[in-house]
């Protein structure tokens, strides 16, 4: 068996949905578990919608999810249209295709939505004769004189009357389409002979000699019209892996028109997404590893990755457009949740550094020595409760910066409901400035003496003390926030914190 050689190959019509992110990770996995290659083409032959931003969205989004190592050189399909028009030009030199001269305004000439809505029209449908194209048995030597003489011109393949397109997918399994079901499919279209999908898919597949092809379910039909243009242009046909949709809750497909930034990659590193979590959670819409591990390093993605593990149901990504806390899959953000409180600090610091950065909350002091230390230990701390990176600089702002903001509700709950609070606070920070050594433990006994000595239980004053110093009402354990907040900081919060009783 040749060595595999996959690709990915987006059109740059915008930014890079999840879907096709899902694709280029299958892709990239088959090509590193199998030991072959993993290539990238950009399919941007629609001049009219292909932008170069949304190029450099796409690659941006494949070096974000760690898949930017491509084995060869990108592929732009627009440099690739002579090659295609060569390749259809032949085919109607063996016979195998031919220019259709029919008027253009009685041709779908690749149109299609034109072409069925023609059908219709004239009461054609699957099943219908699409062989009674005048052209179609026109002898050589006139179609090349009419094509030279400037009359315009498409080009068509010669679809055989009888007979079936049969291929084997490997999720889906055996295929099959009788011959009459497909018309003879434009490869050129009219005026600047300019090649149509299809066309450009296969020539270029077999240009960079693709094996497998794993893509969405949705161009399950295509395969049938591509495998008859691989045996006309005598290549072999690749296997083919269509991999499940991704489905919005109401079951409809996933889609960037439909749904907006939900879909778009981009979306979830803007956001404060780990890759590493987010791929993880990719590779497990439509696919599951043989002994149903859900937390998966790349490493094992890639051991435990096959074909055969790939579902034939489509996947459902569950969001709320009316509820900003459903605002993405859950088990997105509760994966993203996990790594971000179970990965090493060495791999979290760093990002945690750009967040703090672009919040201004970042202060050179954190590079090294103590402040280093202090870093460490701080994000050790709070990130146990966190769901993205925008969590240190949002819910952790409080530990990184004096002007933040208190939550009402845990302001009403745990500062407003006793009145003695308005002097406990300030004894609170009394006690908490003679504490020594300063660290968790005295600044506990601090706290649980005055609560002894006040009568209160010592729930009171943690509750209060933690809204006071954060502005949250959950959160670490109060008496390593005073460690890390420190003993000046901690004492003049605690002050303030009263004037809100």
């Amino acid at each position: 068996m040749s060595a595999v050689r996959v690709r990915f190959a987006p059109s740059p019509t915008g930014y890079l949905h999840i879907g096709a992110a899902r694709t280029a990770l299958f892709n990239w996995l088959y090509a590193r578990q199998t030991g072959g290659k993993f290539l990238l083409r950009v399919e941007d032959t629609d001049a009219q919608r292909s932008t170069d931003e949304s190029t450099r969205s796409i690659i941006e989004g494949l070096e974000w999810l760690g898949l930017a190592d491509y084995d060869e050189e990108i592929v732009f399909q627009s440099r690739n249209a002579d090659k295609h028009r060569e390749a259809a030009l032949r085919l109607v030199n063996e016979g195998k295709a031919y220019r259709d001269f029919t008027p253009k305004e009685e041709r779908g000439d690749g149109n299609v939505k034109q072409e069925i809505a023609e059908r219709a029209r004239k009461g054609a449908g699957e099943g219908a004769d699409h062989r009674s194209n005048p052209f179609r048995d026109l002898p050589l030597e006139e179609s090349e004189a009419r094509a030279g003489a400037g009359e315009p011109y498409a080009v068509r393949l010669k679809v055989a009357r009888e007979g079936r397109s049969r291929f084997e997918d490997v999720v889906y399994g055996a295929q099959e389409r009788d011959y009459s079901e497909i018309e003879d499919l434009v490869l050129l279209r009219s005026g600047e002979l300019a090649p149509l999908y299809n066309l450009s898919v296969v020539v270029d597949d077999i240009e960079m000699r693709i094996t497998h092809v794993l893509r969405g379910q949705d161009h399950l039909t295509n395969t049938h019209k591509q495998a008859l243009i691989y045996e006309a242009l005598g290549a072999p046909i690749p296997r083919f892996a269509h991999l499940p949709l991704i489905l919005a809750p109401n079951k409809a497909k996933l889609s960037k028109r439909k749904h907006g930034e939900v879909v778009s990659l981009t979306t979830y590193r803007d956001r404060g997404f780990v890759a590493a979590a987010f791929r993880n959670y990719l590779a497990l819409l439509g696919w599951a590893p043989p002994d149903d591990q859900e937390m998966l390093s790349l490493a094992e993605m890639v051991e435990k990755f096959s074909l055969e593990g790939i579902h034939r149901s489509n996947a459902v990504f569950n969001f709320s457009e009316s509820d900003a806390r459903q605002w993405t899959d859950q088990k997105a953000l509760w994966m993203n949740s996990e790594y971000i409180r179970t990965m090493p600090l060495a791999e979290l610091l760093p990002l945690v550094r750009p967040e703090l950065e672009a919040a201004g909350l970042w202060k050179p002091e954190y590079a090294e020595g103590a402040g280093a230390a202090w870093l460490e230990k701080t994000v050790e701390l709070i990130r146990q409760r966190f769901y993205t990176l925008k969590d240190f600089s949002g819910q952790g702002r409080a530990y990184f910066a004096d002007d933040f903001e208190y939550d009402e509700a845990a302001v009403a709950k745990n500062l407003k409901k006793e009145p003695r609070l308005k002097e406990l606070l300030p004894a609170l920070a009394e006690r908490i400035e003679r504490a020594e050594p300063f660290d968790a433990e005295t600044c506990e006994q601090a706290l649980r003496a005055l609560a002894d000595e006040a009568g209160v239980k010592a729930g009171l004053l943690i509750n209060a003390a933690r809204t006071a110093l954060t502005g949250q009402a959950v959160g670490p354990s109060m008496f390593d926030i005073f460690a890390v907040v420190g003993r000046d900081r901690s004492a003049e919060r605690l002050r303030a914190a009263a004037a809100l009783v």
